[in-house]
């Protein structure tokens, strides 16, 4: 008798899913792989760092 009572509960189950897909009725929307990643730099630049003249000490020694 309860393996009816089962095939029932399985029976209504099938039917409610194909009546209402709900959350699992389709796969989610592609992600391209350029979204996924973040690209920043390192370390934030240095504007110190590049006021170096490589002539600079032509000014100073030779003139």
């Amino acid at each position: 008798m309860a393996d009816r009572t089962e095939l029932r509960v399985s029976s209504q189950q099938a039917a409610e899913a194909t009546e209402n897909p709900g959350r699992f009725s389709r796969l989610p929307e592609r992600i391209r792989p350029q979204d996924t990643v973040e690209t920043r730099p390192a370390t934030l630049p240095d504007p110190a760092r590049d006021t170096y003249n490589a002539d600079e000490w032509l000014i100073r020694y030779c003139g």
